[in-house]
């Protein structure tokens, strides 16, 4: 029976449906802006008149493509195309600068592949039991995961550590302007009704990363990336030897990815992030992570790729979307009146196993796919000139910004953050800790409300958030994040002044 659906993927339809997926959406992932999220709603009413096993394969491949895509401009333009190549930023810019981008672009699509597999046969294998997992989440628990997430600040903070933190509160800070998560009040919008929506995480993930850059490349006569005589190719086999010497790294990342994956609302740039953190926290002491270290990618892309398989979990088994691309999946399912639930793998066990190893076969396409995509990516970006790249991608910036929710007023906010983002950088304030601050700040509200109005009315309002097995399993990790470090510095100072 399994081997009947292996087969049922592989007729040349579907091989054909799960390339062009992934093609199309590594091309919008790559686009500033243009997201997963989009990518889906554009392609979605193709599927209506398909099989649900295929339409789900297209589906399904267009996510991964996009989650990929965006290490594209997040290596090329220090710009994350999707929100869950933020950390991709860190390593993968810096060794663009110095003339390994191709390598960068190399390691990114084989960290990728790794991840999407992970989280593809976790999904074929695990789903029942990791569902009951998301199950066991509830709002306090969403709140400390914030929590712990926010505490990522202290181990992405290359420089002062209190300019990071001010940089995490700022960006919770602005999460909270225009309508509260839960009583819906109108905040801090001083009588605008431009602010009214808010601060749009894509909006604002644009101006900060996208707009310094551009106001950098006009700034300064030098080449954006540098040049080497002759660009013939990604370093695929250079790539390989890292990425396999890093395997542990990589298997680590993406079950890293694959269980913030099944949790609703966490997403890829959690995932990202927090691996990002953990490589961090346990490289070698001659391994320079922000400055262009290899498991920096490695990290990031693997687990940002290995939610996709992790969020289908709850999506499939539960009829949760995890993320906003899952809530298109679980949509289009719908209107193929496909059930979602407990039952799905019983009731419709061909049309989830068919697209399972669908999903296993888009992400093995993506390695030769992304790959040729990435060659000509990388010489594209590296010969054009500044007075076409410039314009070009400012213009991609404002119609990805506007594309969103169609609003020429994020299309301001974006502007007004990118140019705030340059002034604070040049006093050493990054943009990663405001935007993981704006990404997080909802969910630690919400869940911190919904806590306390369910602790205050069963009058156990400490038990509500110290008293849950996992909320402190939870807590136990974020003082583990913060303490080791200030430990780690501790200790390394302390064996310095012994040898001198």
């Amino acid at each position: 029976m399994e081997f009947g659906h292996f087969l049922s993927a592989l007729t040349p339809f579907n091989l054909v449906l799960a390339l062009f997926g992934v093609v199309a959406g590594t091309v919008v992932g790559s686009i500033p802006g243009l997201t997963a999220t989009m990518a889906l709603a554009v392609l979605v009413p193709i599927t209506f008149s398909m099989d649900p096993a295929s339409a789900l394969i297209l589906l399904g491949a267009i996510y991964t493509g996009a989650i990929y895509g965006g290490a594209y401009a997040a290596i090329l333009l220090n710009t994350p195309g999707t929100p869950s190549a933020i950390a991709t930023t860190f390593d993968g810019y810096p060794m663009a600068k110095r003339g390994d981008g191709d390598l960068a672009v190399a390691l990114a699509c084989f960290a990728s592949v790794v991840g999407g597999l992970v989280g593809a046969f976790s999904l074929l294998l695990l789903a029942p039991p990791l569902s009951k997992v998301a199950l066991a989440f509830g709002p306090i628990e969403y709140f400390w995961l914030s929590i712990f997430g926010l505490s990522l600040i202290a181990s992405l903070s290359t420089g002062n550590l209190m300019k990071g933190l001010a940089g995490g509160a700022f960006g919770m800070l602005l999460s909270t302007v225009g309508v509260a998560e839960v009583s819906a009040d109108i905040r801090l919008t001083f009588g605008s009704q431009m602010l009214v929506g808010g601060f749009g995480v894509i909006g604002a993930l644009i101006g900060l990363y996208c707009i310094p850059v551009l106001i950098d490349l006009v700034a300064t006569p030098d080449r954006h990336l540098k040049m080497e005589e002759d660009v013939r190719s990604v370093r695929i086999g250079e790539a390989f030897r890292i990425a396999t010497r890093s395997k542990f790294n990589l298997i680590r990342s993406s079950i890293v990815g694959t269980l913030i994956g099944i949790l609703p609302g966490a997403g890829g740039s959690v995932a990202g992030l927090v691996a990002y953190s953990e490589a961090k926290r346990t490289g070698k002491p001659h391994q320079k992570f922000g400055e262009g270290e290899p498991d920096g990618i490695l990290a990031t892309e693997s687990a940002n790729n290995a939610t996709v398989g992790g969020g289908f979990i709850p999506t499939l088994v539960l009829g949760i979307p995890g993320t906003p691309p899952d809530a298109i999946v679980l949509g289009a399912l719908l209107v193929q009146g496909v059930r979602t639930g407990p039952t799905m793998f019983s009731q419709s066990g061909s049309i989830v196993f068919t697209f399972i190893y669908g999903l296993l076969i888009a992400t093995v396409l993506m390695l030769p796919a992304g790959l040729l995509i990435g060659r000509y990516a990388y010489k594209s970006i590296v010969n054009i000139p500044k007075a076409v790249l410039v314009p070009t991608v400012g213009f991609m910036t404002i119609i990805g910004t506007f594309s969103i929710r169609n609003s020429v007023t994020d299309v301001i906010l974006m502007l007004g953050l990118g140019v705030f983002g340059w002034v604070v950088g040049r006093f050493g304030f990054a943009a990663s800790p405001i935007v993981l601050g704006l990404i997080l700040g909802p969910i630690a509200e919400q869940g911190f409300v919904q806590g306390w109005t369910i602790g205050s009315a069963t009058g156990n309002l400490f038990g509500m958030f110290f008293g849950r097995p996992i909320s402190q399993g939870i807590i136990a990790f974020t003082l583990i994040t913060l303490i080791l470090p200030l430990y780690t510095a501790r200790r390394r100072r302390r064996k310095e002044g012994e040898q001198t």
